[in-house]
């Protein structure tokens, strides 16, 4: 009986022991898996790693992949060399002395030969440090020149490279790089907008009378052109009827002209062609034909010739 007991205590403290055993193994693997996970980080793009081992930054920079240490004694500390975008809201002052609410986005990034240098000289809470500060002073220093409405109009776009380059000279050297200062939703004060609204339909009415002005004075001067083309061509018409009649004269009185020349030539033609033997024959062929005809007729003659009227 005794031995029967003594067997079976002895076989669950066998069974303990291997329990024990199986859990102390496991133990040791989440241990090792625990470490090695622990003594790797991971690296994404848009960012650098930097160790920190026993307190002091390593001077080389890790680009993004894997990056395996000791995590008893390093640390890997992720720095983003991406574009940031950085939204505040804040007032700023105008040459009048206005307070202009206004929406800000500030656009920039750290230089990856910078990273280690901007945590060992700021840490990692840098916007809150230096970014933030230098921009309220640039902000102030540059909006403090301008008038309120020109926050509100194409002087905007001033205002915003102004604030940048006056931050760079800050930031540039500390190892940031300002891409952009954008500002955004502007609130003017009530009185403000109301006047500048008014001046603006002020200018567009103005705009618009002026375009009027500018159609009815084309207008006049289209109908005057046209007045004056018509006119000329009156003109060019009486022009061509006065040329067309002189033409017209001229033509008539030069075939005048040469008619009478030509019966006066014929004439003299006729004249210098003519004699007495010629007119005897012409006056016989006539006595002839009259003689020929059937029809009574009465010769008048003065005996020397055939007819009454011919010259000697």
């Amino acid at each position: 009986m005794n031995k029967t007991r003594l067997r079976t205590l002895h076989k669950s403290t066998l069974k303990f022991y291997d329990m024990k055993m199986i859990l102390i193994k496991r133990l040791v693997v989440l241990f090792i898996v625990a470490a090695t996970v622990s003594s790797c980080s991971r690296i994404i793009q848009g960012e650098v790693g930097v160790k920190r081992r026993l307190g002091k930054l390593s001077r080389n920079t890790i680009s993004p992949g894997l990056a395996v240490f000791n995590p008893f004694s390093t640390k890997v500390i992720k720095v983003p060399t991406r574009t940031v975008n950085l939204e505040i809201s804040t007032g700023l002052p105008s040459k009048e002395g206005l307070t202009i609410k206004s929406e800000i986005s500030i656009l920039y990034r750290i230089e990856t030969k910078n990273a280690v240098s901007v945590l060992e000289t700021i840490g990692l809470d840098y916007e809150d440090v230096i970014i933030l500060p230098v921009f309220r002073s640039s902000s102030a220093d540059v909006c403090a020149r301008f008038m309120a409405k020109d926050m509100h109009s194409a002087e905007r776009s001033k205002i915003e490279k102004a604030i940048k380059e006056e931050m760079m000279e800050t930031l540039g050297e500390r190892g940031f790089i300002i891409e952009a200062v954008l500002m955004k939703n502007i609130s003017l004060p009530t009185g403000l907008s109301n006047a500048i609204e008014e001046k603006l339909n002020a200018e567009q009415d103005a705009q618009r009378m002026e375009f009027i002005l500018q159609r009815e004075t084309k207008d006049a001067q289209r109908k005057v052109i046209e007045a004056e083309g018509k006119k000329q061509i009156i003109v060019i018409d009486a022009e061509g009827r006065k040329i067309a009649d002189i033409i017209k004269a001229d033509g008539e009185k030069t075939a005048r002209i040469t008619e009478a020349q030509g019966i006066k030539e014929a004439n003299d033609l006729i004249n210098s062609s003519l004699n007495i033997n010629v007119l005897k024959y012409k006056s016989i062929e006539a006595f002839r034909e009259v003689s020929q005809s059937s029809n009574s007729k009465i010769i008048i003659t003065d005996g020397k010739t055939p007819m009454l009227g011919l010259p000697d």
